[in-house]
């Protein structure tokens, strides 16, 4: 039961509801609200946190790993995966010219991509094609530069090959999605936690939404950027739900590991925090239980990872998982987000297909200049 003063402030009729507090629900909030300074703007968000992968992630500030950046272009075409790097770059160059890195725990410790023999063999055919490629962005000559010799000085074994990025880094993404939250709040921006939206109603130029804890709340728009998890809200929007496992070790005594490193097209990753090996992936070994937005562990893929960790790192200590956890992200069938009017009034940020941390900050404008 609510007050008659809760009804006329913080569930008064607003010009637009976001649902979703995740990175692309506060970027674009904040797109939105410096857009127009009047405007009431609400977040709701359905976890005490959100609850899909913006705290849960890896915190890898980057834009694509060569092997990735090759099988995009094989599977969704040459233009569509240069048009998403150029997203992702700009993305990263939006995030430090709004957030002071300090604040973030950024760490330009630069990118990695290891490779067995097989991705040795293709990489080897394409790397200048991917560099001359990019250098319209970077302006380097050689983005990607091979660096075989520092697998040993990094403490790594058994693989055939390391390429070096030095553009990528490492953040905490915890601490920028409070950046952000911080931002969104001081602009005038409403977030009400532990309100999952249950059903959108749209009539007569006003859209009703009701909550999973009985709040009615009236609006003129609505954003959804409920990314993997926007089929309970919008059918007729194709994301596929796609879970991402994660672990940490306890700390290791003498880490030589530093940077971010991506294995297999992205599908094994991993990092080195405070001492410690964080290490994400491997739902390509076991894609029928990985499509899914259940927010569990499994003893497969976390298996699958500590295998990794034996086989490829040399420490001076056993290393012992402390925690592990998961996050649910949202894949489209092109590999590019959703940014559309679905039907009037209701709108959606959808399909980040893996890489919210970059492509956040650009999808936010382009739902500003959508909702304009």
């Amino acid at each position: 039961m609510f007050s008659y003063w809760e009804k006329e402030s913080y569930f008064a009729k607003q010009q637009i509801i976001i649902i979703g507090a995740g990175f692309v629900g506060l970027w674009s909030a904040i797109a939105l609200a410096e857009q127009h300074p009047t405007y009431k703007i609400t977040i709701l968000d359905k976890g005490i946190l959100p609850t899909g992968a913006s705290t849960k992630n890896a915190g890898f500030s980057c834009f694509g790993s060569p092997t990735e950046l090759l099988n995009d272009a094989e599977m969704y075409g040459e233009n569509t995966m240069w048009q998403m790097v150029e997203k992702r770059y700009k993305g990263i160059a939006k995030i430090h010219a709004t957030i002071n890195p300090n604040l973030i725990q950024y760490s330009n410790s630069g990118g990695y991509e290891c490779l067995d023999t097989e991705d040795t063999i293709k990489v080897n055919n394409k790397l200048a094609w991917l560099n001359k490629g990019i250098k319209y962005l970077t302006n380097k000559a050689e983005t990607f530069t091979y660096c075989n010799n520092k697998l040993q000085l990094l403490g790594l074994q058994n693989f055939a090959g390391l390429i070096s990025n030095s553009l990528e880094g490492a953040l905490q993404p915890a601490l920028l999605l409070q950046q952000l939250t911080q931002k969104a709040q001081a602009l005038g921006i409403q977030i009400i936690y532990n309100s999952g939206v249950s059903t959108i109603e749209n009539n007569n130029n006003v859209v009703t939404l009701y909550t999973t804890n009985n709040i009615k709340l009236c609006t003129e728009r609505v954003l959804v950027c409920t990314n993997g998890f926007v089929s309970t809200l919008l059918t007729q929007i194709a994301v596929m739900p796609c879970r991402g496992q994660v672990c940490i070790t306890e700390p290791i005594s003498n880490l030589a590991l530093n940077g971010c490193f991506h294995y297999k097209e992205g599908y094994y990753y991993f990092r080195n925090v405070a001492d410690r090996i964080l290490i994400g992936g491997a739902r390509n070994t076991d894609w029928q239980n990985e499509n899914t937005d259940e927010l569990v562990v499994t003893d497969s893929i976390q298996n699958a990872l500590q295998l990794f960790l034996q086989k490829h790192f040399v420490t001076n200590t056993p290393i012992t998982i402390a925690m592990q956890w998961s996050g649910i992200m949202g894949f489209t069938n092109n590999h590019t987000p959703i940014v559309k009017e679905v039907t009037p009034n209701i709108y959606c940020a959808v399909g980040m297909n893996g890489m919210g941390v970059a492509l956040a900050p650009i999808i936010a404008d382009e739902v500003a200049a959508l909702m304009k």
